[in-house]
C-alpha cells in the first residue's frame, strides 16, 4: 500500500482542532473550529473521492480518539462515504500507552514503530492513509514512510497552534496537483522527492 498524509492546514502551518472547539484545547488552543466555515461542495466531493481509494487507516492516539467520538454516532453510518470507511475498514493505531481500542477493527502498533508501518505498506491494497496524527507525521516522514501528501490549505492565519512540519526532516517535494475551491481553500498534492538541493544568489566576487 502507498502511505498518503492528508491534513488540514492554515496558511501559516496550523494543524490542530480544525473540526470543532473543544477538539483540542492542547497548549491552550483557542481556536478550533477554524476550517468549518470554508467546508464547501468541492472540497467535499474530494474528500469523498480519497475515501474511496482507502485500503486501511494510520492513526495517531489522539486523531484516533477524536474520529472514535465521533463517526460511530453519525445518522446512517453506511450511507455516509466517510463513516462507511471509517467504521469498517482496518485502523492501525501508533500510541505510546496500551490504550482499549473499542471502536471495530482497531489494532494498537506496538514494537518497532517504523518497522512495523513498513509491514503494513507491504500488504496488498491501495492507499493507507494518514489523516491529521501531526506527531506521527512526523516520525514518518523521518522514516522515509510518506509516499504522498495531501494538504488542505484554507486561506487563515492563526498565529499559534500545532504545526505539521514543525519539527520536519528537510525534504524535497514534487507536486503533482493543485486546485482551488470555491471558497479559496488550495489543495495540493506532493511527492518527496529526497533531500533537497541548495545554491546562492550571491554574487561572484572573484
Amino acid at each position: 500500500m502507498r502511505l498518503i498524509v492528508i491534513t488540514f492546514l492554515t496558511a501559516d502551518g496550523v494543524m490542530q482542532a480544525p473540526g470543532a472547539p473543544e477538539e483540542d484545547r492542547g497548549g491552550g488552543f483557542e481556536h478550533g473550529g477554524w476550517q468549518v466555515p470554508y467546508m464547501d461542495e468541492d472540497t467535499i466531493r474530494l474528500i469523498h473521492d480519497w475515501y474511496t481509494r482507502v485500503d486501511a487507516f494510520l492513526l495517531g492516539r489522539r486523531t484516533y480518539d477524536i474520529f472514535a467520538a465521533h463517526w460511530p454516532h453519525v445518522p446512517n453510518p453506511d450511507e455516509d462515504p466517510i463513516a462507511r470507511q471509517l467504521n469498517t475498514l482496518p485502523k492501525y493505531v501508533v500510541s505510546g500507552g496500551r490504550p482499549e481500542l473499542s471502536w471495530q477493527n482497531s489494532t494498537l502498533v506496538t514494537g518497532d514503530v517504523p518497522e512495523e508501518i513498513r509491514k503494513l505498506k507491504a500488504l496488498p491494497g491501495g492507499e493507507l492513509q494518514v489523516w491529521g496524527s501531526g506527531r506521527l507525521a512526523t516520525t514518518l516522514m523521518e522514516h522515509g514512510l510518506v509516499d504522498e501528501y495531501r494538504l488542505l490549505t484554507y486561506p487563515v492565519v492563526l498565529g499559534g497552534g500545532q504545526r505539521l512540519f514543525a519539527e520536519a526532516t528537510p525534504t524535497a517535494l514534487r507536486v503533482v496537483d493543485s486546485t482551488v475551491t470555491g471558497s479559496g481553500t488550495v489543495i495540493t498534492t506532493y511527492q518527496p522527492t529526497g533531500s533537497p538541493e541548495y545554491g546562492s544568489f550571491a554574487l561572484d566576487q572573484s
